[in-house]
């Protein structure tokens, strides 16, 4: 391996690994921590290839943030680059839940002061991301209405189907009123992947949707059951962590693999760590057999993400090229920002600003990420002590 190619995985790893660390606040907030490290700070990729990367991710099923995170690995250093941001990225929040799962897993952490100074830094990262987002991607009339159309329809029909639904209606408003347009921006965008691997990763991801399931049934070994589970709830999710948990309490809950208040006691704990919420499946798995358990639900349930991104971006680049699916994409783009609104609100806003307190603390640390320019990390350290001194003091 050349010295620049093992210094630019390395420079990913530990980009990665420090995102993992202090991203708190959900999928949105992942987004705006990514945005804000991986495209103002370092540059990485511009503004309109992220955009259709987002766009990209929101289409597939699985956890958005984290095929977000693997594609501008793969782009930065091929598939080995993925392979290391998403390990960076999530394997903070898996150990830290392994760890709940096999000795704190009694403790009441769910209403603790410093998760809530957590969610007031989710408020902050998520606000500043909208407002970037929205200036590069809604920039006309017709953007705009596409944006709040998306917000009403999200905040108002809050089912598991309505944002597939919204993307897919605001990409075909974007083709029918920008089929014509001319895009003077050319983003700067490489995929280091054939479309050879892109066409096994694709076959990979539905041959193991069909067999895994006729193993089950045909074996009678336990991490097989658990695979499949987790596999298939990987697969057939869109919305992120969020709608992936009663998925999963369907899974295992009723069968007797655990039971609701260890359910529940997990829940609480992934709200704690920062990274993906699709890590709670470390913990579910820690909790039914052990370590071990906890490695085999993790890489079950985020293998999917990891073939669908992988199969589908040799492809992608070639389609986003074309002026009719550029049109399509402007109008996907600016659905985001309305989603991204709507989040924004609920579940971020409802579950954070509780107080007028909450609301000062809040924008004091928009203003520290916004106006000062200091860096998440200090913004998070802040949140979770200053959360911890309101409990204390209120």
């Amino acid at each position: 391996m050349a010295k620049k190619d093992l210094k630019t995985l390395l420079e990913i790893l530990f980009v990665s690994t420090r995102l993992g660390l202090i991203s708190f606040g959900g999928p949105i907030a992942h987004l705006g921590y990514f945005h804000e490290e991986y495209i103002r700070r370092r540059k990485w990729m511009d503004e309109k290839s992220y955009a259709d990367l987002v766009a990209l991710c929101q289409f597939l099923p699985g956890p958005a943030s984290s095929q977000v995170g693997i594609g501008i690995g793969v782009m930065r250093a091929g598939i080995l680059g993925g392979i290391i941001s998403f390990l960076g990225f999530t394997l903070p929040s898996v150990i830290a839940l392994i760890v709940f799962a096999l000795i704190l897993k009694g403790m009441d952490i769910g209403n603790a002061g410093w998760i809530h100074g957590l969610k007031l830094v989710a408020v902050a990262v998520v606000g500043h991301a909208i407002l970037g987002m929205a200036q590069k991607l809604t920039p006309d009339l017709k953007r705009k209405a596409i944006a709040l159309m998306a917000l009403v329809i999200i905040l108002l029909w809050q089912t598991a189907f309505t944002q597939v639904g919204v993307i897919l209606l605001s990409a075909f408003l974007g083709f029918v009123l920008y089929k014509n347009h001319r895009d003077e921006e050319n983003s700067n965008i490489h995929f280091p992947i054939s479309r050879k691997i892109g066409i096994i990763c694709l076959s990979l991801f539905f041959g193991l949707l069909i067999l895994l399931p006729i193993l089950r049934e045909i074996s009678s070994l336990d991490w097989v059951e658990m695979f499949d589970s987790f596999y298939r709830s990987g697969s057939l999710v869109f919305g992120g962590g969020h709608v992936v948990l009663p998925l999963l309490e369907r899974e295992f809950v009723p069968t007797g693999w655990l039971s609701e208040e260890s359910f529940l006691a997990g829940y609480g704990a992934a709200q704690a760590v920062p990274g993906p919420l699709f890590t709670f499946a470390a913990y579910l798995g820690a909790v039914m057999n052990g370590w071990s358990g906890g490695v085999i639900a993790t890489i079950a349930i985020f293998l999917p993400a990891f073939l669908l991104i992988l199969g589908t971006l040799p492809f992608w680049d070639q389609l986003r090229r074309n002026p009719k699916i550029k049109g399509a994409l402007m109008g996907v783009n600016a659905a985001v920002v309305g989603i991204l609104i709507a989040a924004f609100y609920q579940p971020i806003w409802t579950s954070s600003i509780l107080k007028p307190i909450d609301f000062a603390f809040a924008a004091v640390l928009f203003s520290m990420l916004v106006y000062w320019k200091l860096s998440p990390w200090i913004i998070v350290v802040t949140g979770a002590i200053g959360g911890a001194l309101l409990t204390l003091l209120i």
